[in-house]
């Protein structure tokens, strides 16, 4: 029987021309995901999503619509590709607990059995377009605050949203806070930041996310989720906007799940308190990458986290 573990799952930015390619290679369990990705979206990207995955062109798949769904179809692959590997059927893991990194929350959730494969791969294709699409409508960006809490990343906020928009979007990590907001916000908080002693970095990404800029995709996303059905979680699964774990009603799912898009993400405090409640539990990250790793060791250094961007061959 395998060890007891923490599942967590990454989110955007963490994506990388081959992802899951050696685990489709190597798993035929990991394989049969991508299979049924390329069927439930079949050339609504331009191509098929495994097609992107494996083969690019990068500049395709970093696009907000199409890095989520690619996100979130790497991430399940592995993560049947590694209970094939200890010999375990679905629903069967020993899992203690589980989280994921923005989008990530959708695969931790599919993980926790709240819904089909399927349902989370259409749910997050339309999460992603439509935060596209609001992006898109309002020139906006993000920017990194190093060294920043809480308190100083709020202060920054104060003093340079002027009249726009201007909110904490990600608390990744101690001293790591990511800001949110309209285009000329942004860059008087890199001012601003360098005037407070300390370093701000403009992101590329598409647009503002986890900002009140992104209302009209949580407007779509909340009508999507209503046909979708959702089941309580079989573990634990921490959520984003509260850092506690999901309460067993599909209705606060759905409504947390909205309002994640114009919310900050509550990563550090999420991670936290599953290494808390769960001391000595090894934290397994599904592919791809080891974004959350590292930030892991910002976080809780006594947590192991194990990596699972490619197999164990």
């Amino acid at each position: 029987m395998a060890d007891p573990m923490i599942i967590v799952c990454p989110g955007q930015g963490a994506q990388a021309l081959g992802m899951g390619r050696v685990w489709a290679e190597t798993s035929p369990e990991a394989q049969a995901v991508f299979d049924e990705a390329d069927r439930v979206l079949g050339t609504s990207l331009g191509q098929t999503l495994s097609s992107i995955c494996f083969n690019g062109p990068a500049e395709v798949l970093n696009r907000t619509d199409v890095s989520q769904p690619a996100l979130y179809t790497c991430a399940i692959a592995s993560w049947r590709g590694l209970c094939s590997q200890m010999g375990l059927a679905e629903g069967e893991a020993p899992i203690r607990a589980a989280a994921g990194l923005s989008l990530g929350e959708y695969s931790a959730l599919h993980v926790a059995g709240s819904f089909s494969f399927a349902d989370g791969l259409r749910l997050v294709a339309l999460r992603g377009k439509a935060m596209q699409n609001a992006a898109e409508a309002v020139p906006s960006g993000m920017v990194a605050l190093v060294g920043a809490d809480e308190e100083q990343a709020n202060a920054v906020c104060d003093e340079a949203r002027g009249s726009g928009v201007l909110v904490c979007a990600n608390f990744n990590a101690p001293g790591q806070v990511v800001l949110s907001g309209d285009a000329d916000a942004c860059g008087r908080a890199e001012k601003v930041a360098a005037d407070k002693g300390l370093r701000a970095v403009a992101l590329a990404v598409a647009g503002a996310f986890h900002s009140p800029i992104m209302q009209p995709a949580a407007e779509a996303l909340s009508t999507a989720l209503a046909g979708v059905t959702i089941e309580a979680p079989r573990v634990p699964v921490l959520s984003n906007v509260t850092a506690e774990p999901h309460v067993d009603d599909a209705g606060s799912i759905r409504a947390r799940l909205a309002e994640q898009l114009t919310s900050p993400v509550r990563w550090a405090q999420s991670f936290a308190a599953m290494a808390e409640r769960f001391p000595e539990t090894d934290v397994h990250e599904l592919a791809p990458g080891k974004t959350l790793a590292g930030m892991a060791k910002r976080i809780s250094r006594s947590t192991k986290v194990i990596s699972h961007d490619t197999p164990e061959i």
